[in-house]
């Protein structure tokens, strides 16, 4: 799929500040695609597409978890966390678009897990230090993320934890995993 064609696809389901967010995203992602020996294309399209599900009902995206291979637990945390793992459905259903690549980036571009490929590292990260960012935190990380990827992944799922930890919101187990794995890495051991 040509990228000009995904972006046309994706901007009716989003808004206008997110169609931007989304443009952002995918500048970033590609950078950081170039610097740590992603492909481009691959992290270009997931960028494109990660929050195409974003303004789905949630009856609908409820409907999709309900008949698809995703944990039924996921319906017992925030929506905000569905939109990842739909857009993923979506993709494979809707354009053809079968790469685990893709879609895992797409998947956990909210919520990370364990073992994360560098491309799911690279749109997890994207999403959170674009251009249009603004929160403690992402300053710092967009430092890092020019010499350390899995540093900077780890440093946004550490400020998420925090985050969700003082608005006393439930954590959904896939981000503590995705953080425990990374801290094994930055406490010097072996992911």
């Amino acid at each position: 799929m040509q990228m000009e064609q995904a972006v046309e696809y994706v901007k009716p389901h989003l808004t206008k500040v997110r169609f931007e967010h989304t443009l952002r995203v995918a500048e970033t992602a590609v950078d950081l695609a170039e610097r740590y020996g992603v492909s481009k294309e691959k992290v270009e399209l997931a960028a494109i597409f990660h929050d195409y599900a974003k303004y789905r009902p949630l009856e609908e995206m409820e409907d999709y978890i309900k008949k698809s291979e995703l944990p039924d637990n996921l319906l017992t945390y925030h929506h905000e966390l569905w939109h990842g793992p739909v857009a993923a459905l979506l993709i494979e259903k809707e354009f053809n678009i079968h790469d685990a690549d893709i879609k895992g980036a797409i998947r956990y571009h909210t919520t990370g897990r364990a073992n994360m490929k560098d491309i799911e590292k690279v749109v997890f990260i994207a999403d959170y230090i674009e251009p249009g960012r603004n929160f403690p935190g992402v300053e710092e990380v967009r430092e890092v993320v020019l010499s350390d990827l899995n540093l900077a992944c780890w440093m946004a799922l550490r400020n998420t934890i925090e985050f969700l930890v003082k608005k006393k919101a439930t954590i959904y187990p896939d981000t503590f995993h995705a953080y425990n794995d990374l801290t094994r890495y930055v406490n010097g051991g072996n992911r």
